[in-house]
């Protein structure tokens, strides 16, 4: 048994819909979460910014002693995932090679779609992995800059945001795709909407679940898992205003989310 917890980052509180996933798939293991409220959103920046970034943060968590990072951030993970697994001495599990890894197996057509932020379609990590995993499957890639404020707002569900998704939808539509990566941790709050709008012909693959079941199996493959016969706690960390994340983060997480402490930028950077 390995009682230390998991590591987790987002650049803010998207990454809580994979945490939810993680808590559910491992509720004896502990978690603690950093978002980076400061520094958000990573979607627009360049990648050799967001590569810092994710460097930073997950140095400090390691440096809080966790035994496993997970970036659940799809920008951070397209960014910077390879160089992490080569720089930490422990796992580094992202939110990208489980989504390729199910769309491939579940695309009939061996068309596929992706949505997702600027900085995860022009990375090209997709890309690269779907082809890997089948030379000849087809990913037609789709940036959605307006999705994740309209998720942020205070009416996620708003006729602008069904608008928005048959806007990005409709690429793919054309492209005849059967399966769609819905690349960014914002998306699963508003999936009813992105079901309505492709139907039950399209097969949808999100990264929370994915990625929980990766961690989960990173853990017993390592064999550091922690008991089972325990309830795990979590914690979290946000280097912008605490009452900022509360009040969206609770709305991401679906479960109360008890004291919030604040992480100074220069922390982050000291430690990288």
């Amino acid at each position: 048994m390995d009682s230390r917890p998991v590591g987790v980052f987002d650049s803010g509180v998207g990454g809580l819909t994979v945490l939810h996933e993680c808590l559910v798939t491992m509720p004896h293991e502990d978690f603690v979460y950093l978002g980076d409220h400061a520094r958000l959103p990573y979607g627009p920046r360049p990648l050799g910014e967001i590569r810092r970034f994710a460097r930073e943060i997950a140095t400090y968590l390691a440096a809080q002693d966790v035994k496993l990072v997970l970036v659940a951030c799809n920008a951070a993970t397209s960014a910077a995932l390879p160089q992490l697994q080569e720089e930490l001495a422990l796992p580094v599990v992202g939110v990208i090679t489980p989504e390729a890894h199910a769309a491939v197996q579940a695309t009939r057509n061996r068309k596929i779609g992706l949505l997702a932020t600027q900085a995860t379609v022009e990375a090209g990590r997709y890309a690269e992995l779907v082809h890997a995993l089948d030379a000849g499957a087809q990913l037609v890639p789709v940036a959605c800059p307006r999705l994740v404020p309209l998720i942020e707002s205070d009416d996620p569900f708003s006729a602008e945001t069904t608008e928005a998704v048959r806007e990005y939808a409709g690429t793919l539509k054309e492209a005849e795709v059967d399966t769609v990566i819905l690349g960014c941790t914002h998306y699963p709050l508003i999936r009813p909407i992105f079901q309505r709008v492709f139907g039950r012909g399209v097969t949808l693959v999100f990264s929370a679940e994915e990625t929980a079941r990766e961690v989960a199996e990173t853990l017993a493959r390592k064999g550091i898992e922690n008991g089972e016969g325990r309830e795990g706690a979590y914690r979290f960390l946000t280097t912008g205003e605490p009452s900022l994340f509360r009040e969206l983060g609770e709305r991401f997480l679906q479960l109360p989310l008890g004291e919030i402490e604040q992480v100074a930028v220069a922390d982050l950077e000291a430690v990288a």
